[in-house]
Formats: C-alpha cells, structure tokens, sequence
C-alpha cells in the first residue's frame, strides 16, 4: 500500500474513531504509530492541555519518549512546550546544536541522553485554539521535507479536529445529564413542597420558602432536603413553619 493510500486509511480510521466509542488513549496512541510509519520518524508523542489548561503527556511510541516529554513538562521547556506556548511549528531542531537549544539546554542534553539527534514540534490547533503539540524524533541529524511537514501538520489536524469534536459531545451529554437532574430534582422539591403545605394547612409558596430556609439555615443542598422528606425519613417537626 502507497503512502497516499495509508494516510487514507490513517484519516478514515480517525473519523470511524469520533463516530464509535472515543478512546482518547488509544487514538492518540495510534496517532504517535501512525506518524513514526508514515514519515519515517524514530519517535512521536502527543501533549495535550486538561481543563486547567496544564500541558500533559497523553501518549508516546516508546518509553524513552515518553520519559523525555514527562522531564520537557517538568522542567517548562523544550521544543514541544513552546509549540504550545506560542502556537508556532518548530522544525529540524538540531539537538546536537548548542545555537539551536540555546533555550532548552537541558531538554537538549536529556534528549542527546535517550538517543536523540533532531526534534520537531506542531501544534495541534483549530484555527487559534492551540490544544496541544505533536512531537517527533530522529535518531540522527535529519530535516523533514516539505511534503512531511505537510503531511505531519495534517494528521495532527485530523486529531485536534477529532478531540474537540468529542469534547464538544461529552460537554452536551454532561450538560444533558445536569439538565436532567436539575429537572428530577425539580420534581421531587414540589413534592416535597406538597407535602408540607398539606401537613401544615398553608399555600405551597409559603411551604417552599420554609423548605428552602431550612436548607441555608442547616447547609443542605434543597434537592437532598426535598427527598428525604418526600422519603419520609425526615421529621419535618424540625423545620420552622411559616
């Protein structure tokens, strides 16, 4: 099978990955395989923000790699970090080259260490929202070609295109499920409003406004102050009536 025909494939693989089950781990973990295969890379790995916006390592090809990108986010710097940082690609970067990790020496030194001679760093990014970068690796001094780069930059679109996309469902399922149970709890407030009202022969106004005194009073969420008394397991003799 040509290159044409596998990035193809590698393309297809990632939109069956958004419309089944996301395995976040095993997408990008197929992603790093898929670049050291297609663009004759020695290694790849993926950092990817959380939701306090903190860099993390999701996924390496091998252990070197992902020891070295764990000791690039421990000590801030590194090609892959300012790929982040800035949103800008980073290209051929002689780790051999004092000029050309004047500003990540100790990344440098770390990576000369495992057994690395070049790096390379594109950000993962939907126009200006930079999610992450994807790293690659060479065991001697070598450039990617302009096909490569194009190449790499677009298997790390298809991935951040992927991501968000899953981001944006579980955003709208969590959002779902909170609306759900903001109207479940709804439900069981005005039973519980019924039932005081009743017990105590005044409007249901009143009654929900003694329930929810209650709660602030006493530091209990209303939802939870409301089922237990639609349970009957707490004695409403304690809240202060109206």
């Amino acid at each position: 099978m040509n290159r044409e025909a596998r990035v193809l494939e590698v393309v297809i693989e990632a939109v069956d990955t958004v419309l089944d089950d996301f395995d976040l781990i095993d997408f990008l973990q197929r992603l790093c395989e898929r670049c050291v295969e297609l663009l004759d890379v020695s290694a790849a790995g993926v950092m990817l923000v959380d939701n306090s916006d903190t860099l993390q390592l999701i996924a390496a090809s091998d252990e070197h790699t992902r020891l070295l990108e764990l000791f690039a986010l421990q000590h801030d710097e590194g090609p892959c970090v300012e790929c982040h940082r800035t949103g800008q690609i980073w290209l051929n970067v002689d780790l051999n080259t004092p000029a050309a990790t004047v500003g990540f020496p100790a990344f440098a030194a770390r990576a000369r260490t495992a057994g690395f001679a070049t790096t390379h760093a594109l950000p993962m990014r939907l126009r200006h929202h930079v999610i992450g970068a994807l790293n690659l690796f060479h065991r001697d001094t070598r450039t990617l070609t302009p096909a490569d780069v194009r190449l790499a930059q677009t298997l790390a679109d298809v991935a951040t295109i992927a991501i968000l996309q899953q981001r944006t469902i579980d955003r709208q399922i969590a959002e779902h499920q909170q609306l759900e149970a903001a109207l479940n709890s709804r439900i069981t407030i005005e039973q519980a409003k019924g039932i005081l009202a009743e017990r105590w022969r005044t409007d249901p106004d009143a009654a929900f406004t003694a329930l929810r005194r209650h709660a602030r009073s006493h530091r209990i969420k209303l939802s939870d102050l409301a089922a237990q008394i639609a349970a009957g397991t707490l004695d409403t003799d304690g809240i202060d009536r109206p």
